[in-house]
């Protein structure tokens, strides 16, 4: 089951948590997060799972900047969030999407207890001119049924920022 909006409202600051919060930003069954003004991109020509990848990090002007196809942006949200008791889950704005830019590769699907803000893998399908601050994508919250245990990697729980891959823990 998905809560709806005015639930998500009810429960901040009990169970679910987003820093900041703005009244305006809440949807009937979801709340916008908007897009940090810093982007990070891979600089190595092949990326290999085993190893941390090298990246350098752009800042995005008021003017905005140009997305081009065939590269992979992380981004990350203004809002840091924590939920206890919900599995997160992130979706791409349908105004967003309907300007050709996904707001996530495959990673849209948060752990019950994940706590920090979220490293949005975006791409377009044609060059497109994204702004900091625009409320690019929506969290939303699903009931979770049954006994559960909260997430507790220490690979992406209570970051500070944007972060490339970190898989390469995985084969140590």
């Amino acid at each position: 089951m998905i809560l709806s909006g005015l639930e998500i409202k009810k429960r901040l600051g009990e169970t679910l948590f987003i820093e900041p919060y703005e009244p305006s930003q809440l949807n009937p069954n979801s709340y916008n997060l908007r897009l940090h003004n810093e982007l990070m991109v891979y600089t190595d020509e092949e990326l290999d799972m085993k190893k941390l990848p090298a990246t350098e990090k752009i800042i995005i002007p008021e003017e905005g900047f140009v997305l081009q196809p065939g590269k992979l942006y992380l981004g990350r949200t203004v809002e840091f969030t924590r939920s206890e008791g919900v599995v997160p889950m992130l979706e791409g704005r349908s105004s967003i999407g309907r300007l050709g830019l996904y707001i996530h590769v495959t990673a849209g699907f948060g752990d019950v207890g994940f706590s920090g803000f979220w490293t949005l893998e975006m791409h377009c399908i044609h060059p497109i001119r994204i702004y900091p601050g625009v409320q690019i994508c929506q969290i939303f919250y699903h009931e979770i049924k049954g006994e559960y245990e909260n997430y507790k990697s220490g690979k992406y729980q209570h970051n500070e920022g944007i972060q490339p891959s970190l898989l390469y823990r995985d084969f140590k």
